[in-house]
């Protein structure tokens, strides 16, 4: 538990800084980013550490695939979370409400039992689920019928299916919206020893022809056997039965199995000393024939207070994350039911107030969260891209909502990001087509031109924006883009151009840097004054100025920053007397 020291309130009212980082974001576990937490330039820094799921165990999407909630321990021991909470820095952590690895327990228990298992209804069989509302493909997967087909809100190129062997020899297909790998181990000639008479020149034939479509990633259905075809079958079964998965599974909600699960989960994040559980892809939980499979509604509402009653017994916050166009209104639905909301608006606004020198369209968003009493968690770069599809406007029930940006100022922010070395992540349709842009990924540092006068404008204006700010690790330290990285990952790679983890030398260097220092004391700022435990006003200012003041009592913190200048000036109040930071850029 939090205890008392200078740090903000820690209660449902926390307004104080929160550290965002993967165990081995710094130097190698946990352990190294503690070490650093205690370095005399971090007192009272951070109140928070938003911990990502590499965490638990896991074993792809950079621990978003859940194998079981216990600790990692090539990453984290039990004394590194003692040293926290002896820093007084509490955590938030992610539950993966959508889905489960195919290597959980759960999973595991189905793979090796088949019908047998006692989970075998713990995650959807997609042919049951469509059974009666589709045709059977060859493939042995059903293809929902196009009126279906056309609404479901797809992640991922073609069908969301991975299709998995059971112990009887059937294939079956299961739900799966987000990542999967299937890998095949190559044959051997002891794997060929009961297909019959064949002499080794025969056989080495067939193995050629299977290893060689293995290094290719070709369709095996396509292999030409020539005077072997009559066995082809048998050898599919071999190939087919020495391969592994690695995946994501989408969860059954309607089985009490599950819920039984979120019980226990969140039990454990509460006794790890968790007090913010981040809902990652709960949108995509309840699944109903007819719909888009995304936000459903009310059944989405339903599941939403069903894990939050759960929480509610944890004393456990709960942060609903989703990502969708602000003219669809689901961040302002999820407010008025009372949730924290994540501000994935706030990156992109700020790319295009600092780019553009106006602060029209970021006022105007700082305005919604105050005059709707909002509670926000903020942020400029994360784990994930900056996100551009949540700007845009929707049409919702033949009415067209406007978005925070124009779509011609999208495309112009993402086009200044890519020119800079960002990557676009799209989304798809069932046929493999893209249909939206979604996200850009890319360091903000470098998004922002790698122009330091910039970030430090852009972590001042975060700092006195309404909510939560949440701080990643890299742009602390103004990181650039690793595209070595993001090669080296492939079709699913774009994300590690902003992970790159940075050695405990790395960190000293960098505490010598203005740029870390400077960002440092307007956090400690944030985190201390109780001025940001009050009011907040956006007063009235030119188009490219901020002026943005915070008011608790005797206490008073105000911003006056210049997005043409990059000047920025803060005063406070502290121990009953005005102080001052001027940052006035060359």
């Amino acid at each position: 538990m939090i205890k008392e020291s200078d740090h903000l309130n820690t209660s449902d009212d926390f307004n104080g800084v929160m550290l965002n980082a993967y165990p081995d974001s710094i130097g190698q576990n946990l352990h190294d980013l503690t070490c650093m937490l205690k370095m005399p330039e971090f007192k009272n820094v951070f109140s928070f550490l938003y911990i990502l799921p590499t965490f638990f165990n896991s074993d792809l999407d950079r621990g978003f695939s859940i194998v079981d909630y216990n600790l990692n321990s090539d990453l984290v021991r039990q004394e590194d979370l003692k040293a926290l909470e002896d820093l007084n820095i509490g955590l938030k952590f992610d539950i993966v409400l959508n889905h489960l690895s195919v290597g959980s327990p759960q999973f595991k228990s189905i793979l090796d039992s088949g019908k047998q298992s006692e989970y075998l209804n713990f995650f959807i069989d997609w042919n049951a689920f469509w059974e009666g509302n589709g045709e059977m493909g060859k493939d042995g997967v059903i293809i929902p019928h196009e009126k279906f087909l056309n609404k479901l809100f797809m992640r991922k190129s073609g069908l969301p299916v991975l299709k998995v062997l059971f112990p009887d020899g059937t294939e079956k297909p299961y739900w799966n919206t987000f990542y999967q790998d299937i890998s095949y181990t190559k044959l051997t000639q002891s794997d060929l020893n009961n297909l019959g008479d064949l002499s080794q020149e025969q056989i080495e034939f067939i193995i050629s022809k299977v290893n060689t479509a293995i290094e290719q990633k070709q369709d095996f259905n396509t292999i030409d056997f020539e005077d072997f075809n009559h066995l082809k079958d048998n050898v599919l079964k071999i190939v087919y039965r020495n391969r592994s998965y690695l995946g994501q599974m989408d969860v059954n909600a309607k089985s009490q199995l599950v819920w039984d699960f979120y019980e226990e989960t969140l039990s454990k994040l509460k006794n790890y000393g968790g007090q913010i559980v981040r809902l990652d892809a709960f949108a995509y939980l309840h699944k109903k024939v007819g719909a888009s499979n995304f936000f459903n509604k009310p059944g989405t509402w339903h599941y939403l207070e069903r894990i939050n009653q759960i929480a509610v017994k944890n004393k456990l916050i709960l942060l609903p994350e989703i990502h969708a166009e602000y003219g669809m209104g689901l961040h302002d639905d999820v407010a008025r039911k009372g949730y924290r909301i994540y501000d994935f608006f706030l990156p992109g606004l700020m790319i295009y107030a600092i780019e553009n020198g106006t602060s029209k369209a970021l006022l105007t968003w700082a305005r919604e969260i105050i005059s709707k009493g909002y509670k926000t968690v903020n942020m400029l770069g994360c784990h994930d891209g900056i996100p551009v599809l949540d700007l845009k406007g929707k049409e919702v029930n033949g009415i067209f909502n406007k978005g925070l940006l124009n779509d011609a100022d999208i495309e112009g922010l993402m086009k200044t990001i890519i020119e800079r070395g960002g990557r676009v992540k799209n989304l798809y349709d069932s046929s493999g087509q893209k249909i939206s842009y979604y996200q850009v990924n890319a360091t903000f540092f470098s998004a922002l031109g790698e122009d330091e006068r910039k970030l430090l404008l852009a972590r001042a204006i975060q700092m006195f924006m309404p909510g939560i700010p949440q701080v990643w690790y890299l742009d602390l330290f103004a990181g650039k883009n690793d595209d070595q990285a993001a090669d080296k990952g492939g079709d699913s790679g774009h994300k590690e151009i902003n992970r790159s983890t940075l050695n405990m030398q790395e960190v000293r260097s960098g505490l010598q840097k203005d740029i870390v220092l400077k960002q440092l004391d307007m956090m400690r700022l944030r985190n201390t004054s109780k001025a940001f435990l009050g009011t907040v006003n956006i007063n009235e200012t030119s188009g490219s100025d901020i002026n943005i003041e915070w008011v608790n009592q005797n206490d008073k913190a105000l911003l006056y920053a210049n997005l043409k200048t990059f000047e920025i000036s803060i005063s406070y109040t502290q121990n009953g007397s005005m102080k001052s930071m001027n940052f006035l850029n060359p």
